[in-house]
């Protein structure tokens, strides 16, 4: 099992030192040493005040961000989780994600997802009920510009005439995509990209986030078995696909449960195919940040 750190900045009440630099280095060097696989941030450019104010959370400009965790690290990956693509034109997210790509040496991750609040949507000029076509030619267009130059494209909402977007990422063909969500049509995304990045959430949460839910790690494993058979149907037996996930048990320590609990729940997730488990630490003190940190990475074997 490898781990994702989520960036603790998600909760109301967070330690503004977790926002300045000196901060945000000490927690980002402590994933790196301490063994953890990615360090991930959020995208929330433009939500509403009431999303904030009943349960949301601030964010921080996930490529700014990961540029500055770029210029402190030397081995962490970089992730977004999760991008919104129909936020944004994907040739200026292709740009960004490219940048923090090769002046970190090949270690972004992408985790993207087609978003769910309307309000946001509404604030950025972005007409949500097209999101999925959206996200898909936007994708096409990512992966096109990342590997062929001069780079041609006519779709419905993206034109390209003799793109040249360089200097390319320093990974072949561009960063690896994971696609978020639970749906069908985010598992059959899943298994045309590299991986899948599911949510086993309350059900509240599954229906605000406009996915179904996964109840079960049963179930987890069935849906994770049918995104590896759909990928090896269509893209041959080489076609394995990464899925990380995030459960209710994220938190640490805050998180219900024993030790012995939660390492049983690591082991199950493993046993129902998941490569990568999300932590989300406690963020209203840096140095509780920091101790949480280190605990569970010695606790849980990182």
């Amino acid at each position: 099992m490898r781990y994702t750190v989520e960036y603790p900045i998600s909760k109301v009440g967070y330690d503004p030192a977790l926002v300045a630099a000196a901060g945000m280095t000490r927690v980002v060097q402590a994933v790196e040493a301490l063994g953890y696989d990615a360090v991930a941030f959020s995208d929330h450019p433009a939500p509403s005040y009431k999303w904030l104010s009943s349960g949301g959370h601030e964010s921080l400009d996930q490529t700014s961000a990961l540029g500055f965790c770029a210029a402190v690290t030397a081995r962490v990956r970089l992730m977004t989780y999760s991008m919104v693509l129909p936020y944004r034109s994907p040739f200026l997210a292709a740009k960004a994600l490219s940048t923090v790509d090769r002046l970190s040496g090949g270690r972004v991750t992408i985790v993207a997802g087609t978003g769910y609040l309307r309000s946001e949507f509404l604030a950025l000029g972005v007409d949500m009920d097209r999101r999925n076509e959206l996200f898909d030619e936007g994708l096409e267009v990512m992966r096109g510009v990342w590997t062929q130059v001069p780079f041609q494209f006519d779709g419905a909402h993206f034109t390209a005439r003799g793109v040249a977007s360089l200097p390319a990422p320093v990974q072949p063909g561009g960063p690896p995509v994971l696609v978020a969500g639970n749906s069908m049509r985010a598992r059959r995304r899943a298994a045309d990209n590299d991986g899948w990045s599911p949510l086993m959430v309350r059900p509240e949460v599954a229906r605000t986030s406009r996915t179904p839910g996964i109840a079960t790690i049963e179930e987890l494993g069935r849906l994770i078995g049918e995104v590896r058979e759909d990928a090896r149907a269509r893209h041959g037996d080489q076609a394995r696909r990464t899925v990380q996930v995030h459960t209710p048990q994220a938190g640490f320590p805050q998180q219900p449960g024993s030790v012995e609990e939660h390492r049983d729940h690591l082991g199950r997730l493993a046993e129902a195919g998941v490569d990568s488990f999300l932590v989300r630490p406690p963020g209203e003190d840096l140095d509780r940040t920091l101790d949480a940190l280190q605990e569970y990475a010695e606790t849980f074997g990182v």
